[in-house]
């Protein structure tokens, strides 16, 4: 497998639109092994993903099945979340993985970008650590939390810090576009210090809390089970993204079986504990906080 950075990847030949199943048939048999043989249209696969999690389940898993199947794949690893929806709009890339529907519906909406989902992938929570203050019950008037500053992760902070009991929100609204002007009460006075995702892991040493997407945390070496607290809704486990016209695309098909697969599985749950997992693998072993909540609106999918 090729490994490169954006800077370097030059665009790749589209996938030609072939007849199959729609996304949600591909989930359906994506369980199933691969037919052990490439799309003759399509005999490389650049995937993108962030930097951490994601790549390396392209790497220790993904792209040893796709490769024995007869795909040669090649890995681009970007460090925010806005290249890689623009780079697979662009056509640099074929798929990418690293985000969850609200953010993407949420971008390609302002972005006016042709992309769709195709299958889930094992998840870290997003999660609230410890910066300045070491507890929960630490929390006091005043104090500084570090969060996410793009649209939906943001709505996602502000969920958690209202079942934590630390801000109230309005009744009724949406949670998954959760703003600031949805704040009915925030009685300790916390200062939100809005910051790039890739940018939380760091922001600890000054500030009191960090609310920190999972794939940066684990990324920065920070273990999941060290999280005072992690959100409980699964309406945040992360998608695989392509072209709307490559969607019924048989490689298509084929990576959506390799996430889905036997020996992924036993993989991720090797290498990823903790983590939330698909849907159409029927599990729910994520890590539940015993932090004390009051929710105003679910956030469940």
């Amino acid at each position: 497998m090729t490994t490169t950075t954006p800077d370097s990847q030059t665009a790749s030949v589209l996938a030609s639109q072939a007849t199959a199943s729609d996304a949600n048939t591909n989930n359906a048999t994506a369980a199933n092994a691969n037919t052990g043989t490439p799309d003759p249209n399509k005999p490389q696969i650049i995937i993108g993903t962030t930097v951490g999690d994601f790549g390396d389940m392209v790497k220790g898993s993904i792209e040893p099945q796709l490769e024995q199947q007869g795909y040669k794949v090649i890995l681009v690893e970007f460090s925010d979340y806005v290249r890689p929806n623009q780079a697979l709009a662009d056509g640099d890339i074929d798929i990418n993985v690293f985000q969850h529907k609200p953010y993407l519906d949420e971008f390609k909406k302002q972005h006016n970008l042709d992309l769709v989902e195709v299958f889930q992938v094992p998840t870290a929570p997003l999660g609230l650590y410890s910066g300045k203050l070491t507890a929960l019950n630490q929390a006091k008037d005043g104090m500084s939390v570090a969060v996410p500053n793009d649209p939906s992760n943001f709505a996602r902070a502000l969920v958690m810090l209202n079942e934590l009991g630390w801000l109230k929100l309005k009744d009724n609204i949406d949670p998954l576009t959760a703003s600031k002007a949805d704040i009915a009460e925030n009685p300790q006075n916390i200062k939100l210090v809005e910051l790039e995702a890739a940018q939380l892991p760091r922001s600890r040493q000054d500030v009191d809390f960090a609310v920190i997407n999972g794939n940066y945390a684990t990324s920065s070496g920070i273990k999941l089970t060290d999280a005072l607290y992690q959100e409980p809704s699964y309406a945040y486990v992360n998608w695989a993204a392509v072209r709307q016209q490559d969607k019924n695309a048989p490689w298509v098909r084929d990576v959506t079986n390799a996430y889905n697969s036997d020996a992924f599985k036993q993989y991720a749950h090797q290498t990823f504990p903790g983590y939330k997992y698909p849907a159409i693998w029927g599990e729910n072993t994520a890590t539940a906080s015993n932090a004390p909540a009051t929710v105003v609106a679910s956030n469940a999918p």
